[in-house]
């Protein structure tokens, strides 16, 4: 079985060749995953702030990946 980390990158990928793809479409794009694999995925990525769920008000949900952050940095002011 393939690690959470793994299922989560592949999904990442497949939303990103796919923009502003539904959660069925994304599932057909998935073969070999189990629906349980493909929400877990979503939440992660969801909650780390790469992809975002949006209901298109037909009760269907389209996901979006988001522009990779970048990494904050702190930086040191020396004052004289």
């Amino acid at each position: 079985m393939a690690r959470g980390e793994d299922l989560s990158s592949r999904v990442l990928e497949i939303v990103q060749q796919t923009p502003d793809c539904d959660v069925d479409n994304l599932a057909a794009h998935c073969s070999g995953m189990t629906w349980n694999q493909i929400f877990l995925a979503l939440d992660r990525l969801s909650r780390s702030g790469q992809v975002v769920l949006k209901q298109d008000g037909t009760g269907h949900y389209r996901v979006t990946a988001l522009p990779e952050r970048p990494s904050h940095q702190s930086h040191v002011t020396h004052h004289s």
